[in-house]
Order: C-alpha cells, then structure tokens, then sequence
C-alpha cells in the first residue's frame, strides 16, 4: 500500500493536468472562433448579376438567389436610370463605371465561394467573396476601385484592408488618382439630403 504523502502528490498532478487542459480547449474555442470572424454560413455559387463595384447576385447550387453586399468595402456609387424613361435620375461618382465594370470583369458569370458575415438592413447577404484562393473583396480595395468601409471592419480582416487602401493611396490607383477624393459614404449623405433618395 501506497503512503499517504504519495497519493495526495499524484492526486495534485492529475489535478493540475485537468485544469491545463481545460484552459487550453477554452483557449482553442475562442482562438477558433475569432479565426472563423463569426462566418454564419458559407455557401458556394455562380455570380448572376453586379449591380455596382460592391453589389452582386448569386444562384447557389440549390438555385437560391441571393443579393450580396461585399463585406469591407465601399465602392463609388454609379449613375442609376430610371427604367421606363432611361434618364439618369441621380448622378454618379467618379469612377463608379469603372468599379462596376471591374468587379464584372473578375467574377460575372463565374463559380464563387461566399463566406456569409451580415445581413444588412436590405436584407442583403454581408460576406467575403472569394474566387478560388483570390480575396475579390481585397482586391477591389488593392486596385483602388473601392475603398475600405473602415465603420465596419473588423479583425481578422481590417489590418490586411487598411493596408491595402494605404497602398492603392500611394499608387495613386483609380479613385486615388482624384484630386480630391469623395467617400461613397459622404455623397449618398448629400444626396439624401438633397432628398436624392
């Protein structure tokens, strides 16, 4: 039989073995958790339609149509037509075509992988698409055809699109190249305010 000091040490280690290993699953969940940055749902896709530069639709393979916002960016508004006259009735922003016709170029038509983040107040999907291992969110940002939606951004993305817009900035890359720059965010407000919406 086993002495009473040597039960109560081996008893202290399988303790102190039961509470590291707690702490490290807990620590693995949120590590998890902040890496995944609260992905509701990801889906996969063929690209229907590009409304503007950050504005598309998608067909899911169970042929859901979906209306997603790109999550992180803004890009310049584009001109919008009334249908039934064909005039424009509320102006565009410099290199709003130009956005439109980039993000149609990359993606239309095309098979994408959506990491759904949001849903807005549109009832919009939010989320991150990706074109094979091609961030398209990230790359209109690098291109200088939007900018970073910094109310929005949050880890693990903001850092690696903050960086981008600094280098798009100076490279004076597409909406860069303005002498002065409006944010898409600043003209819709004028724009309501002039009750333009």
């Amino acid at each position: 039989m086993l002495p009473a000091c040597c039960f109560n040490t081996s008893r202290s280690h399988y303790i102190k073995a039961a509470i590291f290993i707690v702490f490290a699953c807990v620590f693995l969940i949120v590590t998890l958790a902040h890496a995944s940055q609260n992905i509701i749902r990801t889906v996969t896709g063929t690209v229907t339609k590009v409304s503007d530069g950050d504005t598309i639709h998608i067909a899911t393979l169970e042929q859901t149509k979906l209306k997603v916002r790109l999550y992180g960016i803004d890009a310049p508004e584009t001109p919008k037509i009334n249908r039934q006259s064909g005039h424009v009735h509320q102006p565009g922003q410099p290199y709003g075509e130009e956005s439109w016709k980039a993000l149609k170029d990359k993606i239309m038509g095309k098979q994408v992988r959506l990491e759904i983040l949001d849903i807005d107040k549109y009832r919009r999907m939010v989320g991150m698409v990706w074109l094979d291992d091609r961030n398209i969110n990230l790359e209109m940002v690098r291109e200088g055809y939007a900018e970073a939606f910094i109310e929005y951004l949050k880890p693990p993305y903001r850092a690696e699109f903050l960086k981008a817009v600094q280098e798009a900035r100076a490279g004076g890359k597409n909406i860069w190249s303005l002498p002065k720059h409006e944010r898409p965010r600043e003209f819709r407000k004028k724009l309501k305010e002039r009750g333009g919406e």
